[in-house]
């Protein structure tokens, strides 16, 4: 562990006037949940998709939904399951007392898909911008016009030997038509984000009152570069630094801030050792 990198990067959130969590896939892996990385990732995860040689990008699209929406609903089934009853780790508490602190508060801008922000108590009409969208809401999948609406009453009943829900699928409320996740697929012309356009304007128009901002980025590699374009931008157009948190891929140009290279959990408890 790299204590002088940790005591720069303590001193770069000890000077913000705000905290900007910039979450991927890896944020939730000190959770319990899987990052899907590379095919044998998605495949230990995921046994009967490796036997039928299914990957992650073919399994999660709409047309899936439409040619066997009984092995979809089978994988996002799970999957909203799992997420229901994972507990966050200890670090989203800490990035929240953190961001709690400083003068303008904090926000979230997340590639994932599993609500944990929410669930670690982080406000959903706050500047929560997920930008792949949320499991744990629907939409329907015919696009009949009725707006999207919260998984809540979905119980998932899955045979999880062939990654299939045998029985009644969910259903849209107005017109009976198969129901989907409303979250952006693979190849996905369907999705409805008009929710997610409203969370990116609140967040923006939040970034506009800041002036030193930190920008804590974590488990965001470049296979799905969307978080990490987003810190970039925040950089660039509102001043601050990077925080880069990141088992695998850490670098960040000195100019624009610093690297770590741990997992999410561990840094932040090593920063909290200096913060608190």
């Amino acid at each position: 562990m790299n204590e002088a990198a940790l005591d720069q990067a303590a001193e770069l959130i000890a000077q913000a006037d705000a905290l900007v969590i910039a979450a991927g896939a890896g944020m939730g892996v000190d959770s319990g949940l899987p990052d899907f990385r590379g095919r044998e990732g998605f495949w230990r995860a995921y046994p009967a998709l490796g036997r039928a040689g299914l990957d992650f990008t073919s399994v999660a699209s709409p047309q899936t939904f439409e040619r066997d929406p009984h092995l979809a609903w089978g994988f996002y089934g799970h999957r909203l399951a799992l997420y229901r009853r994972t507990v966050p780790h200890a670090g989203f508490a800490l990035l929240k007392r953190w961001g709690e602190r400083m003068p303008q508060g904090l926000a979230v801008f997340t590639s994932n898909v599993d609500g944990q922000f929410q669930r670690a108590g982080f406000d959903d009409t706050a500047p929560l911008h997920e930008c792949h969208g949320s499991l744990h809401w629907l939409q329907c999948l015919r696009g009949c016009g009725q707006a999207p609406w919260p998984a809540d009453g979905v119980e998932p009943d899955i045979n999880e030997a062939e990654c299939r829900w045998p029985g009644e699928l969910p259903a849209c409320p107005s017109c009976g038509a198969l129901a989907r996740p409303n979250l952006l697929m693979f190849g996905d012309w369907g999705w409805e984000g008009d929710r997610y356009e409203a969370q990116s304007r609140r967040l923006s128009d939040w970034l506009g009152c800041v002036e030193r901002a930190v920008v804590v980025e974590l488990g965001a590699g470049t296979a799905v570069p969307s978080v990490r374009h987003f810190s970039q931008l925040v950089v660039a157009a509102h001043g601050g630094q990077i925080l880069r948190i990141n088992v695998r891929e850490p670098q960040v140009a000195a100019a624009f801030g610093i690297g770590l290279g741990l997992g999410a959990l561990e840094a932040l408890q090593a920063l909290a050792r200096r913060l608190d």
